[in-house]
């Protein structure tokens, strides 16, 4: 595989080039191409992540919610995306949901808080978590170690595939047909643009959400979308002329809900809600609401090393 960088595009359309100025200017935690290739998703694996997820929890009833350094007393105030199914997104009623949204609120029930969802690009969120704009981050969120920088994470709640999406009659058929050549569509400051740039050393063409990552692959800006496989699945639909060509655990690690590292209460909290919708049997039944098709590896389990999977 090649591993020079994609060349710009010397035309491009108004809504390329946005997206181009966009990455330009974002913040984020993310991709910045080094000398030789490293591995972005490092500290991701589940070897590495063993160390990081904890023993126990504190009983529910032994929480102070009053110390929790929340910016709202009694609220948790939550930085999400609004264009990301099936784990966040708005509905057409204007209301935020998706997995990783409904499973919080069933933790937050847990604790006797409300939830207050506010929407954000991903580029900007975990800035935003460490800086206390937000009490916690909701994003299907791979914990690495460059991002363990910036925020803290609960425990994993769930486990992430990393997918290549193009279209159906395109030479693209996987992540070994990425090349120089490729004009590859990532979402600004995720584990894709890591992964495109400093590990396979190509140069992406940066985007500020996935709407519009995929909407530039459907209209042929782009060859192809390395993308979290859920969101792919969220936003492929028949008639749509795209496909997900393959789609892999590329390394089965887990996603967590961001908080400010400073606030060890908060987490600690949240660790408590996730291992009680866990043993409530919570966590499994909305795992099969938002991903019916979907089988969980047998060697991982979400929550704390004491949770146990009704």
């Amino acid at each position: 595989m090649k591993k020079s960088a994609l060349k710009w595009l010397t035309t491009v359309p108004v809504a390329v080039a946005l997206a181009f100025s966009l990455a330009a200017c974002g913040g984020g935690t993310g991709a910045t191409s080094s000398g030789k290739p490293t591995n972005a998703l490092a500290g991701s694996d589940q070897k590495s992540l063993d160390k990081y997820t904890t023993k126990d929890v504190t009983a529910l009833d032994k929480i102070d919610t009053s110390k929790l350094g929340l910016i709202t007393p009694g609220t948790i105030t939550v930085g999400t995306l609004s264009d990301a199914p099936p784990n966040i997104y708005i509905d057409k009623s204007g209301k935020f949901t998706g997995y990783d949204n409904e499973l919080l609120r069933a933790m937050a029930d847990k604790l006797k808080l409300k939830v207050e969802f506010k929407s954000t690009d991903f580029s900007a969120l975990l800035s935003q978590v460490a800086n206390k704009q937000f009490d916690v981050g909701s994003s299907s969120i791979s914990t690495t170690d460059l991002r363990r920088k910036t925020v803290g994470f609960t425990n994993g709640y769930d486990f992430g595939y990393m997918a290549v999406v193009a279209k159906k009659d395109s030479a693209v058929k996987g992540f070994k047909d990425l090349s120089a050549k490729t004009r590859i569509a990532v979402v600004q400051g995720t584990v894709q643009d890591d992964y495109v740039t400093n590990t396979l050393k190509l140069e992406p063409v940066r985007f500020p959400d996935y709407n519009t990552a995929y909407a530039n692959l459907k209209t042929g800006q782009v060859d192809a979308w390395v993308a979290p496989s859920q969101q792919a699945t969220g936003q492929v639909k028949e008639g749509d002329g795209t496909a997900i060509v393959e789609s892999v655990v590329n390394t089965q690690n887990f996603t967590a809900y961001a908080v400010s590292p400073s606030n060890q209460p908060l987490i600690d909290a949240l660790n408590s809600a996730l291992d009680a919708v866990i043993d409530d049997g919570t966590w499994a039944k909305l795992t099969k609401q938002w991903y019916p098709d979907r089988v969980t590896p047998k060697d991982w389990t979400p929550g704390s090393k004491a949770a146990k999977l009704p």
